[in-house]
């Protein structure tokens, strides 16, 4: 397998990786109660949302 073709597989594992986290594990209101919203803790997409 040609060096190229390893880094674009190794980059498309990455990012299929990076799709499927939840967007609660980063953001800056996941802690006690500050975040209400229904979609916590296994948000994919919120306007609220800030990384920490």
């Amino acid at each position: 397998m040609p060096w190229w073709r390893r880094i674009a597989e190794s980059l498309r594992r990455l990012f299929a990786l990076e799709s499927k986290r939840y967007l609660c594990d980063t953001c800056k209101y996941d802690y006690g109660n500050a975040c209400t919203r229904r979609e916590r803790p296994n948000a994919l997409q919120c306007p609220d949302y800030k990384r920490k």
